[in-house]
Order: C-alpha cells, then sequence, then structure tokens
C-alpha cells in the first residue's frame, strides 16, 4: 500500500521547499503540483489566452500535457515535450497559475494525472487542495503556513539573491491577493482539512519544520 503524504497551504508558506526535503529524507516521490498548473499557465501566457477566458483556456487544456521526471535527483517539469523548469517561477506565470487553477478543465486534468500517480508510489504532494479534494485519504495531512509578512520577506530576499530590485509591499500586496483568491474560489479552494495538522513555520527553520512533519509521518 503506497503511503501518502500531503501537504497544503498558502502562497510562499515553503510548502516546496519542505515537501522537496522530507521526500528526500524518507526516499518518496515528491510531486510538485504547484510546478504542474504553472507549467499549463506558461502555456497560455505562449498562447496569449487572457487569465480570464474559461472557454479559450478549457478549449486548449486537451492539448496540454504535463508531466514531472527527475533525473540525477533533480525535478525536471515537462511541458508538451519542453522542459521548462527554468521557466515557470516567474511572478508572471506565478499569477497566471492561481487565476487559471480556478477553472473545473484545468483542475479536472491535473487531478487525474497525480490521483494515478499516488494509487502505486510513496508520494508527498503540496499544494492547495491535497488533503481535501486531491488525496482525501492521505495518510498524514499537513496544513503549512506562515504570517504574510514572513512569506513576503522570504521571497523578497530569494528575488534580491537573485540580483533582482524587488517592491516589498508590492511582493506582500501579491500575497495577500492570491491568498484571497485561493481561499475563496468556487472550485477546491485552499482551507485546512479537518484532519490535517496545522504548521506555522513563521518561527521555524526549514530544518525544524521537516523534523516536526517526519515525525507525524513516522507515529
Amino acid at each position: 500500500m503506497a503511503m501518502n503524504v500531503a501537504i497544503d497551504g498558502p502562497a510562499g508558506a515553503g510548502k516546496s521547499t519542505i515537501a522537496k526535503a522530507i521526500a528526500a529524507k524518507m526516499g518518496y516521490v515528491y510531486v510538485d503540483t504547484g510546478a504542474m498548473y504553472r507549467a499549463m499557465a506558461l502555456y497560455f501566457l505562449r498562447s496569449n489566452i487572457a487569465k480570464d477566458d474559461e472557454a479559450k483556456i478549457s478549449s486548449v487544456v486537451d492539448d496540454i500535457t504535463v508531466s514531472i521526471k527527475y533525473e540525477d535527483g533533480a525535478q525536471h517539469v515537462i511541458l508538451n515535450d519542453e522542459d521548462v523548469t527554468g521557466l515557470i517561477r516567474t511572478e508572471e506565470v506565478g499569477n497566471m497559475a492561481s487565476a487559471t487553477s480556478v477553472f473545473g478543465a484545468v483542475r479536472t486534468k491535473l487531478v487525474a494525472l497525480q490521483q494515478e500517480l499516488a494509487k502505486t508510489t510513496d508520494v508527498i504532494m503540496d499544494g492547495r487542495d491535497i488533503g481535501t479534494v486531491v488525496l482525501p485519504n492521505a495518510d498524514v495531512k499537513i496544513f503549512l503556513t506562515a504570517s504574510v509578512e514572513c512569506r513576503a520577506k522570504r521571497r523578497f530576499d530569494e528575488l534580491v539573491a537573485k540580483g533582482e530590485n524587488p517592491d516589498f509591499d508590492k511582493i506582500a500586496k501579491d500575497i495577500e491577493e492570491r491568498d484571497y483568491r485561493d481561499s475563496h474560489r468556487e472550485i477546491s479552494p485552499l482551507k485546512q482539512a479537518e484532519d490535517a495538522i496545522l504548521v506555522d513555520s513563521s518561527e521555524m527553520t526549514i530544518d525544524e519544520v521537516v523534523e516536526t512533519i517526519i515525525g507525524y509521518c513516522n507515529k
């Protein structure tokens, strides 16, 4: 029987970083659902489709194939046979992914792929609705969060390290807007599953969060 771990939480809470570290330590496959939505968003951007044009987005979903591969321990996101790993982490793609992930056609396509993988593989998935919709029967469910200020600071520092000159207030505003959008959408809104464990990482190091969650996995 495959072991499934679900980590949900708002944008910038560190879900991907934590999930990758846990997967490496426990030998699980890390399924980056956010990267899958970002890959689709990149396709929509390249096709010049407006983020609110649900009809057009729904009509092209079947033209898109998204998969995740691992080479030498590194994750690669494949969009229609193209490795787009280095192209999907921009603010533009992130905002497009948040806006278009509310559409039923987008979610249906990706959720089916994610559920199929989890049936036969020990996986850890992170996203907005893993514990509530994608893997409702996951063995361990975590809701990982942090304050808006803390998440904005992390993103700010990340961009500065890349040599960019970000606007902290704009980053914080974008995070607040994404929080509202993700938690108020009609389809699979961001919310803590009733049986999920709340972990607030605002005052914790990455290692502390990782060890805390592994502790729950080993119970």
